[in-house]
């Protein structure tokens, strides 16, 4: 395995660096970020500094605006963005929109991603995906899918309710999972503004970086031409893994870029501040916190670009990415713990953007997979195939 980064994507990343710096660090205190995000115009205002520069989705293929990046650029790039909370709103790569996009790209006919993913890509739109469901749903275990699509001539009546969506508040459009009348998943496109779909509340909760907040969504008799079934009916399950394995990854990418930030926030403080005599980062306490920081960051590097040069090998990625997912955002959530213990009372309040760091990382270990579930999937792989199935 050669991380080495072509000279292309040293100034990929070099670039990006900088907008991020010059461009998007200076609006991080706009009044336009709220609890469930920032606004839509604030948005639009962030993808088009991104698109003055040919930052904006630069995951998309070159034939939808983006630069067809590589899983190992994807780790530099989206790395990079994550320095600001803002990054990948402005460079349209933050969940959900960044999964829907590969997603898309991947399964979606001519037609659907003309209509769907062209804009999409560009930055114009935003979407949500539609998987989990209110207890007793689909969740951790997406088998318990509820939500069900009856077949009606050709079109499908989809019921059913949804909760933790991403984006729903203004998304232009739903990837939905639903279950057929064969009991199998099939995922459906449909326009937010379709009747049948209703927005039932915004859910409050610790991060407020996502575009449109978390939303419970409610299918009432939505009607959804076969057509725009996403792939081929049955194989929702299926397609789910070819969105989440990535999308997984470019989590664990974002978020280190956001850990990145913390730490380098402790550190200068950490070296300005004067306690007992000395600088703080003299006092073992704090400094061997500040090394166990930069382990920790550096070993997430490397485990997310293996897991991103696996992918690019052709890899389905399922197990790696799985692990890495796990590793990664246990080890981000050090970090920033860390940063705040060694801020001290100003780790726990507004005064740094630690605290807001500290708060939108938690999560991290939920979403995409709880590390519990992770776990348990993998030691059920060691039961079937022992200690040395790799």
């Amino acid at each position: 395995m050669d991380f080495s980064l072509s000279p292309d994507l040293v100034e990929l990343q070099a670039r990006t660096r900088a907008f991020i710096r010059d461009k998007i660090i200076p609006l991080e205190g706009d009044s336009r970020q709220t609890h469930h995000g920032p606004t839509e115009e604030f948005r639009k205002e962030l993808v088009a500094l991104a698109a003055a520069e040919g930052l904006v989705a630069p995951h998309v293929g070159t034939e939808y605006g983006g630069l067809g990046l590589s899983h190992v650029g994807k780790a530099v790039v989206f790395e990079e963005s994550g320095y600001s909370l803002l990054g990948p709103v402005a460079m349209h790569i933050f969940a959900p929109d960044e999964g829907n996009m590969h997603l898309l790209e991947a399964v979606a006919s001519h037609e659907q991603k003309e209509r769907w993913l062209r804009p999409l890509a560009s930055g114009a739109t935003r979407s949500c995906f539609c998987m989990t469901e209110p207890a007793p749903g689909a969740g951790s275990d997406p088998s318990a899918l509820r939500t069900t699509a009856r077949k009606d001539g050709n079109h499908y009546v989809i019921n059913g309710d949804k909760w933790f969506i991403t984006g729903a508040m203004g998304a232009a459009f739903a990837i939905i999972m639903a279950k057929d009348d064969d009991g199998n998943a099939t995922m459906f496109l449909a326009d937010m503004d379709t009747p049948g779909i209703e927005i039932v509340r915004a859910m409050d909760s610790l991060d407020q970086a996502f575009a449109g907040g978390h939303a419970v969504v409610r299918f009432n008799d939505l009607r959804v031409p076969a057509s725009d079934i996403l792939g081929e009916p049955g194989k929702g399950f299926r397609y789910a893994q070819v969105r989440l394995a990535p999308a997984r990854l470019t989590h664990c990418m974002r978020w280190l870029g956001a850990a990145k930030r913390a730490h380098a926030i402790a550190t200068e403080y950490a070296n300005r501040r004067e306690v007992f005599g000395s600088k703080l980062i003299g006092h073992e306490g704090v400094g061997f916190m500040l090394a166990d920081n930069e382990m920790d960051i550096r070993l997430s590097r490397l485990s997310i670009m293996h897991t991103a040069w696996t992918l690019d090998q052709g890899s389905r990625g399922t197990t790696e990415s799985s692990m890495a997912k796990v590793f990664v955002s246990e080890a981000v959530w050090r970090v920033v713990d860390r940063c705040v213990q060694i801020l001290g009372g100003q780790g726990v309040t507004g005064e740094t953007l630690v605290a807001r760091i500290f708060n939108e990382i938690r999560g991290f270990r939920i979403y995409d997979g709880p590390s519990e579930v992770h776990r348990w999937s993998l030691a059920q792989r060691i039961a079937r195939q022992g200690a040395n199935w790799e």
